[in-house]
């Protein structure tokens, strides 16, 4: 029998967790009416003084710039890359571009044939290969930006396809005001549609891209470089000191330093880079932990200094709940683990009016991410209604991912470094497969599913509808994740002895 002194513990650490996930919830409603208060106005400012720095021989002032391609092993799309990137537009002579391939496949190789290629045609292009991976991307940007030639440094991770005009977009807004040290464009999506993992996806990253970072740009709060798809001033990257290798998301530690530093970050609502999705459940996983236990890892790092700061009261809080915003996974599986022995021993004794009151609260706060989900869908999206069918798809795969994301929270507070695990895409075509490990975590996503169906069972018995359905969406996203990491793991494992495709090592 569990004492009263651990069952009260357990009802505390239950609470803690339940006001946290309430907290980051409520959250979404800020950015929402924050985004909402003001699109149009924005929109419009942007798009007006555009017109007004081209109209008055804008293009005659624009300097030079240096794009940045990081690489690492990315044999299926480094073609596509550095041909979208050589095709884009921007006046003769003021635009270099930088292939940094820390390869150690043997795509560097295919990386060289293509840069003397765009060479021959007249691009101003270069290739950097680095023998080591020292700081992995941090390291490799650094190593570029001491010998790059532009002002301003744009920067594409190896899926995405930059637009001919984005150049064009988004360097006059560098131009015209002195204090802005990045613009950041938003990321689109090639391959949305390819199954309900990419559409799931897609809809949670337009979330993150046409509501929250919108909000946080045009909130005066602290927003960050999401690693591609931006232009830097090279005096910002310099002055807040450079790239550093000491979290797995160097973009943004060096967002968060940047603005430390005075610098504001812009976001380009209307610039849209397209990029792929991960197909694979288990590198979408990777990239997941990745993500995870890089924003922990920043916010140890540069929370104190943010608390420590002048800034007002709006811009710290909101630092603490976007930087730690991965939390919410460890908060899930606490309240998962926790239900079943509390409705076994805790004495629950609650009125009327209290449980009516939780249950309003608990509804308002579950609902915030599908509503900004929703309405980010609705103002970016002609076909909106149709793709918010995949939300429960989205809701799943949130939770399904909750075991795997607290390994990396946990990670990150251990003090753990770790190293920078790439995210293998598969371009146009697919050439190269790089050999992955048995998903050894899907037994224990299998086994909390398992637990928090009989969790649901036993609530709906005792007529506790209050936590029961919370229990339900847990059983089914630990469900899925599992059941998709054991088959996309095997779908890979038959296309490699199918002998369609290469076999590299990662």
């Amino acid at each position: 029998m569990i004492s009263q002194f651990t069952l009260y513990g357990m009802f505390a650490l239950y609470t803690v967790a339940s006001i946290g996930l309430f907290t980051y919830g409520v959250n979404c409603y800020w950015l929402l009416a924050i985004f909402l208060r003001n699109k149009r106005r924005e929109v419009i400012y942007d798009r007006r003084h555009l017109r007004q720095f081209y109209a008055s021989g804008g293009m005659e002032r624009l300097p030079i710039v240096t794009t940045q391609l990081p690489i690492f092993n990315e044999g299926n799309v480094i073609e596509r890359l550095i041909e979208s990137v050589c095709a884009m537009e921007y006046p003769a002579g003021r635009h270099e571009i930088q292939v940094l391939d820390d390869s150690t496949d043997g795509s560097d190789l295919t990386a060289h044939v293509l840069v003397e290629k765009m060479r021959a045609l007249g691009h101003d292009i270069t290739l950097i290969h680095r023998t080591n991976r020292k700081d992995f991307k941090a390291g490799a940007l650094n190593e570029g930006m001491d010998i790059a030639k532009g002002e301003y440094i744009a920067i594409f991770d190896a899926d995405f396809v930059p637009p001919a005009d984005y150049l064009l977009r988004t360097v006059p807004f560098l131009a015209m005001d002195e204090g802005i040290g990045l613009v950041q464009a938003r990321w689109g999506h090639l391959n949305s549609q390819e199954s309900s993992l990419t559409l799931a996806q897609s809809i949670g990253i337009d979330g993150h891209f046409v509501i929250e970072q919108s909000a946080r740009s045009w909130g005066r709060l602290f927003m960050n470089f999401n690693g591609t798809a931006g232009v830097w001033r090279k005096n910002a990257i310099s002055s807040s000191g450079g790239w550093q290798g000491d979290t797995l998301t160097e973009d943004m530690d060096l967002s968060y330093r940047a603005q430390l530093h005075g610098w504001r970050m812009k976001f380009a609502y209307d610039v849209v880079v397209p990029a792929e999705l991960p197909s694979d459940i288990n590198a979408f996983k990777s990239q997941q932990f990745r993500w995870a236990k890089g924003s922990i890892q920043t916010a140890m790092k540069l929370l104190p200094e943010v608390m420590a700061s002048n800034e007002k009261w709006p811009v710290k809080l909101q630092s603490i709940l976007h930087t730690t915003h991965y939390m919410i996974h460890p908060l899930m599986l606490i309240t998962a683990l926790l239900a079943l022995p509390l409705l076994y021993w805790f004495p629950f004794k609650i009125g009327t009016a209290m449980f009516s009151g939780l249950c309003v609260l608990i509804l308002i706060s579950s609902l915030a991410p599908s509503i900004l989900y929703l309405t980010a869908q609705k103002v970016s999206r002609k076909n909106w209604k149709s793709r918010i069918l995949s939300l429960p798809t989205l809701m799943a795969l949130g939770v399904g991912v909750a075991f795997n994301n607290t390994r990396a929270v946990f990670s990150a507070l251990s003090g753990q470094k770790g190293t920078f695990v790439r995210t293998p895409k598969a371009g146009d075509k697919t050439k190269f497969v790089y050999r992955t490990k048995f998903p050894v975590a899907a037994a224990m996503e299998m086994a909390l599913a398992a637990y928090c169906f009989f969790g649901f069972v036993r609530y709906t018995n005792a007529h506790k509808f209050l936590v029961g359905p919370f229990l339900g969406l847990y059983a089914v996203g630990f469900f899925v994740v599992s059941c998709m990491s054991l088959m996309h793991y095997a779908r890979k494992q038959m296309l490699i002895h199918s002998g369609s495709v290469v076999l590299r090592e990662a």
